[in-house]
Formats: structure tokens, C-alpha cells, sequence
């Protein structure tokens, strides 16, 4: 008898293990994937606000450092200096740019363990939290306010700042991967700028009497990003970046748990 209680525990850990090892099954993944998409909306708002950089949306940050580049050959006008600086902006974009697609190099390792198990999707959730710790840590250390007065004044601008944003970055790389790998109308959970053009040309789109999955989802990762960016815009004049990242992570943490519970794939015969 005794030794059959002993063997309960072990029986159980093993079948929660064998449970992390199987596959999700993209179609239920709607409940996770939205919470990327809040995530999206809450992690941008907070680097705009701060110094007027998306940590997610890199279109503008390439862009950034091009126009950046042609400085070098532009032509003054006469009597002018010549502005060949590489402007803090510039830098913010650039750390957010590398950080990113470091974030999402990470990524690769997930296509290793099976960028549908569940073990892969917790692990690199979890990373996520951890990333977004550390940035509410650094911002928190810097000491420097959250809400930038002018847009050519960001309010954030020593180390600690470049280093919060290269995490709150790299977290949105990591995110992307996994929103890529599995294979949904929510797309990345990242830019939505495909996901509006696909959304109206869509041929259900005005179809209101049925459910129509390659409308509503797309509709829900965009509700969901604007509500995550309204939500951290509001935070932020209450208890600043640092605090707000703070509930990011712990939004972050819900949805790792959230991999436990979504549905399986069908078993096929």
C-alpha cells in the first residue's frame, strides 16, 4: 500500500509531461494568440510614449535608419553645416531593430522541439516574461520618466534606457516567432498591416449571419493590439513604464499557463 502511494506522484508528473510533449492545435490557440496581439499593442505604446520607437513594428524603424544614412550625402544649403550625426532617435531605432531580430533568431529553436508543442510554446512564453522583467527593472533603475513631452525630446536616454529597450524588443522578436510558426489568422500577433488588407479583401467580410473565422480573428488580433495599447497608454500616467511593464509580465505570465489548456490536435485514424 505504501508503495503504491509513493508511485502516485511520480505517475502524475510523468503523464503532465507526456501532456507538455503533444501538440496544440492552432484553430483553439484564439484565447493565447489575443494576448500576444494585446501584448503587441501594450509594449509599443509604452516605447512611443517614451521615445517615439515601436518595439514591434520594425517597417518604421528600417525606414528610421535609412533616411538616417542619406543624411550622410545630403547637400546643405549654402551657409549651413553639413548634419552627418547619427541622431539618438536613430540609435533608439537601431538597438530596437537588432534586439528584435535577435529575439526572433532566438526562435530557430523552437523549429528543433516542434513549434507546436506545448513545452516549446510555455518555454518561450515564459522567455517573454523574463524579457519584459528586465525591462520593467532597467527602466525602473534608470530612473527616467515615462512620458516624452515633445517628439524630438524623448524622455528616455541614458544606457539603462537603450538596454530596456533592446529587451522590451527582443520580447516582440520572440513572440513573433512563435505567433509565425503557428500558422493562424492572427499572423504574427505583431504588424497587423497584412492582416487589415487581408481582412477587407476578405470574402466574408460583410457576411454578419454566420461566423466567418478569416474575418473574426483578424478582428480580434486588432481589437486586442489597440485595447493592450490603450491600456498601457493608460498605466502609464498612473504608475509610469516601469510599473506598466510590471503588469505586462504579469499578463505575459496568464498566458504562458494558457498553453496548458489549449485543445490538443485532432488525433487522425
Amino acid at each position: 500500500m505504501h508503495d503504491e502511494e509513493l508511485a502516485l506522484p511520480q505517475l502524475s508528473r510523468s503523464t503532465f509531461w507526456e501532456h507538455l510533449k503533444t501538440e496544440v492545435d492552432p484553430a483553439q490557440c484564439t484565447g493565447p494568440l489575443a494576448g500576444f496581439c494585446f501584448m503587441t499593442g501594450f509594449i509599443d505604446a509604452i516605447s512611443f510614449t517614451a521615445v517615439f520607437v515601436w518595439c514591434g513594428f520594425q517597417t518604421g524603424n528600417f525606414a528610421q535608419l535609412a533616411l538616417a544614412i542619406a543624411r550622410l550625402w545630403e547637400i546643405a544649403p549654402s551657409g549651413s553645416g553639413h548634419d552627418t550625426s547619427f541622431h539618438i532617435a536613430d540609435k533608439q531605432a537601431l538597438t530596437s531593430l537588432l534586439s528584435f531580430n535577435a529575439g526572433a533568431f532566438f526562435g530557430r529553436w523552437g523549429d528543433r522541439v516542434g513549434p507546436h508543442k506545448r513545452v516549446w510554446l510555455i518555454f518561450a512564453t515564459s522567455i517573454q516574461v523574463l524579457l519584459t522583467m528586465a525591462a520593467a527593472l532597467t527602466v525602473w533603475k534608470s530612473g527616467q520618466g515615462s512620458i516624452a513631452a515633445i517628439r524630438g525630446d524623448p524622455s528616455w536616454t541614458n544606457a539603462l534606457t537603450f538596454v530596456a529597450l533592446a529587451f522590451m524588443s527582443a520580447s516582440l522578436g520572440v513572440q513573433g516567432i512563435v505567433g509565425k510558426r503557428l500558422n493562424t489568422q492572427f499572423t504574427t500577433t505583431i504588424v497587423l498591416t497584412t492582416v487589415w488588407v487581408e481582412l477587407m479583401t476578405d470574402p466574408g467580410l460583410f457576411n454578419l449571419k454566420h461566423k466567418v473565422k478569416t474575418r473574426d480573428h483578424k478582428l480580434i488580433a486588432a481589437v486586442a493590439l489597440f485595447f493592450g495599447a490603450f491600456v498601457a497608454r493608460a498605466l502609464l500616467a498612473q504608475i509610469g513604464a516601469a510599473g506598466a511593464l510590471g503588469i505586462g509580465a504579469g499578463v505575459r505570465v496568464l498566458i504562458t499557463l494558457a498553453w496548458i489548456f489549449v485543445p490538443g490536435k485532432p488525433v487522425s485514424r
